[in-house]
């Protein structure tokens, strides 16, 4: 079982930045890629960016150039770097473990790009 933990949102102006943390706790030696979705207000939950074990990397076309996943194995932890933020980035934001045994879900995290 593997319990993930997002932090690091908040509101940000048009143009900004924010960093998005993931802890991921429990069985952690089963983890294979994690990924950040977002859902926005009356929208589905759409991928934005995926990294795998070993460090490749996938985005959404909105978002390449401008966000950037990585990981920290040592402390897994997964990070999503966020400039030039635009306000149809605001979404709440989740964190998802791709594991062999299945997949798990963080809680979610709000950002919210307004002037």
């Amino acid at each position: 079982q593997v319990q993930l933990v997002e932090s690091g949102g908040g509101l940000v102006q048009p143009g900004g930045s924010l960093r998005l943390s993931c802890a991921a706790s429990g069985s952690i030696f089963s983890l294979f890629a994690m990924g950040w979705y977002r859902q926005a207000p009356g929208k589905q939950r759409e991928w934005v960016a995926r990294i795998t074990r070993g460090g490749s990397t996938n985005y959404v076309d909105s978002v390449k150039g401008r966000f950037t996943i990585s990981r920290d194995n040592a402390k897994n932890t997964v990070y999503l770097q966020m400039n030039m933020l635009k306000p149809e980035d605001t979404a709440v934001y989740y964190c998802k473990a791709d594991m062999i045994s299945g997949v798990a879900w963080g809680q979610g995290t709000q950002v919210t790009v307004s002037s």
